[in-house]
């Protein structure tokens, strides 16, 4: 049975906050209401918050990171070993590496990963800006950190082959993600550990 509402203004939220990823209606309506009882200031700051991210919010020119600057803070901190460069899928990735505090160098993120079923080709991520980062020189190491998927596991390859004769080092993490697995849900021993063990990639497994 449909649910109806009281005020169109209040479906109208609902609906909004529904479209959101993990969201049903009963917890989109708990929102809404949780909202209502609000001082109208803190939904102000809520929606300010809101609009301001979507207005000024860049991505790293670098790494494409998510940034306040046009250079995010870990591509221009002098302290990061800029020739070591983790590849991740997404800025969930990036969080969730740097929580593990093992690894000091600098990341790139791709947008996502090759997913044919989805839409989703090599174009589309952001491969051939790493590909000009290690031609440009001074990385000598290109760690993949991408999630133990068949879209991971593809993409992998794909980056493999693009840097193959390039003077650089490939390597994976180390498999201690079940295969399946996302990144961003590993825990922090685990992934960490993942980092700090990786090993060459040649383009298998």
């Amino acid at each position: 049975m449909e649910q109806q509402y009281p005020s169109k203004l209040l479906e109208n939220a609902v609906e909004e906050f529904a479209k959101l990823p993990g969201i049903g209606r009963k917890t989109a309506l708990r929102l809404v209401l949780h909202l209502l009882r609000q001082e109208p200031q803190v939904i102000r700051n809520f929606a300010d918050a809101l609009l301001t991210l979507s207005s000024e919010v860049k991505h790293c020119k670098v790494c494409h990171n998510i940034s306040d600057t046009e250079v995010c803070p870990i591509c221009s901190n002098p302290k990061r070993d800029a020739t070591t460069v983790c590849v991740v899928e997404n800025i969930q990735d990036v969080m969730a590496v740097e929580n593990t505090q093992q690894f000091s160098g600098l990341y790139h993120v791709l947008g996502g990963s090759i997913s044919p079923m989805d839409g989703i080709g090599p174009s589309d991520l952001e491969i051939e800006s790493l590909v000009e980062r290690v031609k440009a020189g001074g990385i000598d190491e290109v760690i993949l950190a991408l999630s133990s998927t068949m879209e991971g596991d593809t993409t992998n390859f794909y980056i493999y082959r693009k840097l193959s004769g390039l003077p650089v080092k490939v390597s994976i993490i180390a498999r201690g993600i079940a295969v399946g697995d996302e990144l961003q849900y590993a825990d922090e021993v685990t992934l960490g550990r993942s980092i700090v063990n990786r090993t060459e990639f040649n383009g298998k497994y």
